[in-house]
């Protein structure tokens, strides 16, 4: 099923441009197609931090000073 595709105006760094044109060329693919991956990739890795962040709100906090004195007692430090 395909989606409905918006037009957008992105600002490329010339040798970036140079790269995605070249790529492009390489895999038979759009610019729009590996921006759109490339976007869509970088958006699901914050949604799986934001998971991790959601997980691991229940976990105690630990003060700084308190894990170097584990440490030092444990002789790591």
């Amino acid at each position: 099923m395909k989606t409905a595709m918006k037009r957008a105006t992105v600002y490329f760094d010339s040798q970036i441009h140079r790269a995605l044109r070249l790529k492009a060329a390489e895999t038979d693919r759009s610019i729009s197609e590996l921006v759109n991956d490339a976007v869509r990739l970088n958006l699901a890795e914050d949604a799986e931090d934001l998971a991790s962040f959601e997980e691991r709100a229940r976990e105690p906090n630990l003060a700084f000073e308190d894990v170097l004195n584990d440490l030092r007692k444990r002789g790591k430090l």
